[in-house]
């Protein structure tokens, strides 16, 4: 049985026809070749088919463009969220470390001032941190960070780098509270500067002044005179700034003059205080003054003492 011819033919078959176009076919090859090395005929035609051709390829590969810059461009804005969330919190706690530098660099102000206080007084004194405030009703203590251990005794003055804040009401073991000199349970002896005059400055209830309540008309008080410890009494050692005179009027009795004068400590602010030492403490609560009587070397002084001694014999001089 004769095999079926198959319909498509091979290019080269067995054949002598087959054989003489693959002589012709390698021939033009090597035609091709030589032509091409020779001159770049086919080099200015695959150049020319690029221009055809490279829309193609760019239009072929749209999508997958498209898709790399979208992903490129949520990752950018995710990476950039996270450099603003990052930043925002290096920026937050570059301000924090500020604010906290700021602080320190004040309370290393107030510690220098304290110690040039120290250092210009010549007194036995000793640091004291403040933990705790007690602005009450008509109430106005602080608590310290020393007590009976650290050798604190009540009556100690309590001072600043500014003026006298108090005395230590009560002592605890590891604690001590002290007495504001704004607390109206509180009285300090002062003189004025200016003249001489000496008369006590008490507490008031607001908290944030002192009161002058028996100034003797013919005294002369001024706003703006400097408020001294006199050091009547023991209880703070003499020259101490106390406060300064603001507002000076006649008593509603029309026989004294009334007046009001500012702290000069810090008593809301201060948060290290110094506790004195190297004066002499009272065995118990001081005893009410008896009136003394002007010195007999200084006469041009009776006019203004009495009714200061009169004030200490009736409300004692610290309390």
């Amino acid at each position: 049985m004769a095999r079926a011819r198959d319909e498509s033919s091979p290019l080269f078959a067995g054949n002598a026809a087959g054989t003489l176009r693959l002589i012709v076919y390698l021939a033009l090859a090597v035609v091709l070749m030589v032509l091409d090395q020779r001159n770049g005929w086919l080099w200015r035609l695959r150049y020319a088919a690029s221009a055809v051709v490279e829309p193609v390829y760019r239009l072929a590969g749209l999508p997958a463009a498209g898709i790399h810059t979208v992903s490129v461009a949520f990752a950018d804005r995710q990476q950039l969220t996270q450099q603003n969330q990052r930043l925002r919190e290096d920026l937050l706690l570059a301000n924090a470390r500020l604010n906290r530098m700021a602080a320190v660099a004040q309370q290393n102000l107030r510690l220098k001032e304290l110690l040039d206080t120290r250092h210009s007084l010549g007194l036995q004194v000793q640091l004291a941190r403040v933990i705790g405030v007690d602005l009450g009703a008509y109430r106005y203590r602080l608590t310290l960070n020393m007590g009976a251990r650290d050798g604190v005794k009540p009556g100690q003055p309590v001072i600043d780098a500014h003026g006298v804040m108090g005395q230590v009401k009560e002592v605890l073991p590891t604690t001590s509270v002290v007495m504001l000199i704004t607390d109206p349970a509180h009285a300090i002896p002062v003189v004025i500067e200016r003249t001489g005059l000496r008369t006590i400055a008490y507490g008031s209830r607001d908290g944030d002044q002192l009161s002058l309540p028996d100034i003797p008309l013919a005294a002369d008080v001024r706003v703006g005179d400097q408020l001294l410890t006199s050091g009547v009494g023991g209880r703070f050692p003499p020259g101490f700034p106390v406060g300064e005179v603001r507002h000076v009027a006649p008593a509603a009795t029309g026989m004294f003059q009334v007046a009001l004068a500012r702290p000069a400590a810090d008593l809301d602010r201060s948060t290290d205080v110094l506790l004195l030492h190297d004066q002499a403490e009272p065995d118990g609560p001081p005893a009410p003054a008896k009136p003394v009587g002007p010195p007999r070397d200084l006469a041009p002084a009776a006019t203004v003492a009495s009714p200061a001694s009169a004030s200490t014999a009736r409300r004692g001089p610290a309390r």
